[in-house]
């Protein structure tokens, strides 16, 4: 049997990128997965795509910063599959400017995005999770929730933010057998890094293949950039975890540009 054979699996930001690879990553393994997204079509388009391919899957509409949002969608998905057994928090954008120049709705924006997200869209899991003594919850962070870079202050921020509030729901949410853990890229090649690479030669002063190399890469034990399916593979590792031995941690998959 599939390790994560009926179980229903909420991916956040699921549409597109990582988080869409994580999806495909539980559908393959058995799981009833919930594409939660910003985008309706781009959620049902996903969904309809792990369909095709023989999984189970659902769209459903997401703003993970509106309390209202993020507890309707997670309802619909109870009153659907009757069960709520993996969360993973991966929704998230990013913006980049110098401290003194970073205007604070910006900022407000993106820590709204990853960190009231994460926060709202855990405490509408556990309420199931509660209820069945059981539950695994995977944040997406960062090598930032580990490091820091120029030009990233909201972003480092929510990121080392996730790792707290991983570490309370580990604590909190043990006598409920409830795990929680955080899995920390590097650079992968999604949308939302294509747009930094022009933004931060911009920003720096140098082209786009100097950024790749000397900012993104430079740290790397071979100048590759992290891919989706390494970080997929990270989530569902954390979420099969069989005890509480696997709570409360961090996993950096970053071809060893963060090292601990």
């Amino acid at each position: 049997m599939s390790r994560f054979q009926d179980k229903v699996a909420i991916v956040t930001g699921a549409a597109s990128g990582i988080g869409r690879e994580i999806a495909r990553s539980f559908a393959r393994e058995g799981a009833r997965v919930v594409i939660a997204d910003l985008r309706k079509e781009a959620a049902d388009a996903t969904a309809a795509e792990l369909v095709a391919a023989g999984g189970r899957a659902m769209g459903v509409a997401m703003d993970v910063s509106s309390e209202a949002a993020v507890t309707a969608g997670v309802d619909a998905v109870f009153a659907a599959w009757g069960r709520i057994d993996i969360l993973v928090s991966n929704a998230g954008i990013q913006i980049v400017h110098p401290i003194e120049d970073f205007p604070f709705a910006d900022w407000k924006l993106l820590l709204a995005v990853h960190l009231d997200g994460a926060f709202l869209t855990t405490k509408a899991c556990l309420k199931y999770m509660y209820a069945a003594n059981s539950g695994s919850i995977v944040y997406i962070g960062s090598v930032h929730s580990k490091e820091a870079s120029p030009l990233k202050a909201a972003y480092v921020a929510a990121k080392h933010g996730i790792l707290g509030l991983a570490r309370v729901v580990a604590k909190e949410g043990a006598r409920h057998n409830v795990r929680a853990n955080v899995v920390c890229p590097g650079f992968v090649r999604t949308p939302l890094v294509e747009k930094q690479i022009p933004e931060q030669a911009k920003e720096l002063g140098i082209s786009e293949a100097e950024v790749v190399r000397n900012v993104m890469l430079k740290d790397t034990v071979d100048g590759e950039f992290t891919t989706v399916e390494d970080v997929a593979s990270a989530v569902l590792y954390f979420a099969a975890a069989g005890s509480n031995a696997m709570t409360g941690q961090s996993l950096v998959v970053s071809h060893g540009w963060f090292m601990e």
